[in-house]
C-alpha cells in the first residue's frame, strides 16, 4: 500500500538535529503571538520559510499533491508537561482563504489572527498535505500523533463515523526523531494523547497545496 493509500508517511532523518536547534532558536527570537500550545501563522519567519522551500520538504509534499506543491501555512505546536492536552480523533477541515466564497459547502467561517478561515469541502482538502517536522524527538511518552490509516479516503466524517472507525481500525503512532518528518493528509483521522514524560514535543506543522488557486474563485491565503 502506497503512502497515498495510507494517508500518511513517516520519513526519519530528513534534517539534522543541529538544523532543528537552529529552527528553535529562530522561533524563540521571532516576534510571534504565542500561546501555551504554540503559535499560528509562522511561515513569515525566514528560517521557517526557508525550511518550507527546502527541496526535501517539497519532494515529500509532491508525492501527495503533485509537482506544483506550494507551502501556504505553518503552525508551531509546543507540547510539554507544562502545556499538556489531549486531542480526540478528528479531521483537519479549516483552510485560510484570501476572500469569502458564496458557496454553502464552505463554512462555518471565522477569523484567526486577521486571517479568514472556512471549513472546506472534501475536494479542496484532498489537494492539501501537512508535513510535520519534529523539532524534538517525538516519542511514545510525549504525546505523539496517532493516525487511522486510509481514513482520508472516506471523505468528511460525522461523529458517529469517527467513533466507528476509531473502534475498528488499528491506530499507528507516528514517532520520529528530531529532524524527522511525518506527512499527513488533512482528512486522515488523527489524535494525540497527553505527555506522560517531561520531555517537550515541538512540531513545525507546514501545509502544502497543489497550488494556491484550488478552483476558480477559491484561493488560499498564505499564513
Amino acid at each position: 500500500m502506497t503512502q497515498q493509500d495510507q494517508g500518511f508517511l513517516i520519513v526519519d532523518n530528513v534534517f539534522t538535529r543541529a538544523a532543528m536547534e537552529g529552527i528553535l532558536r529562530a522561533l524563540a527570537a521571532a516576534d510571534l503571538d504565542r500561546t501555551k500550545a504554540g503559535a499560528r501563522h509562522v511561515l513569515s519567519v525566514p528560517a521557517v520559510r526557508q525550511l518550507a522551500l527546502d527541496s526535501r520538504m517539497v519532494g515529500i509534499a509532491r508525492q501527495f499533491v503533485g509537482p506544483l506543491a506550494t507551502a501556504f501555512r505553518a503552525t508551531l505546536f509546543d507540547k510539554s508537561a507544562q502545556a499538556n492536552w489531549l486531542v480526540i480523533w478528528h479531521q483537519d477541515t479549516a483552510l485560510p482563504l484570501r476572500e469569502r466564497i458564496d458557496e454553502p459547502t464552505w463554512g462555518p467561517w471565522s477569523n484567526k489572527a486577521g486571517v479568514l478561515y472556512a471549513h472546506a469541502p472534501a475536494w479542496a482538502l484532498e489537494q492539501v498535505v501537512a508535513l510535520r517536522v519534529s523539532l524534538d524527538d517525538s516519542l511514545a511518552t510525549n504525546g505523539p500523533l496517532r493516525v487511522l490509516p486510509a481514513t482520508h479516503r472516506r471523505g468528511l466524517l460525522g461523529d458517529r463515523q469517527i467513533e466507528q472507525f476509531a473502534r475498528e481500525i488499528a491506530a499507528v503512532e507516528c514517532v520520529a526523531p528530531s529532524g524527522g518528518v511525518v506527512a499527513m493528509c488533512p482528512l486522515t483521522l488523527h489524535a494525540s494523547s497527553k505527555v506522560v514524560e517531561d520531555r517537550p514535543r515541538r512540531i513545525l506543522h507546514i501545509e502544502y497545496a497543489a497550488g494556491l488557486r484550488l478552483a476558480p474563485g477559491v484561493e488560499l491565503a498564505v499564513a
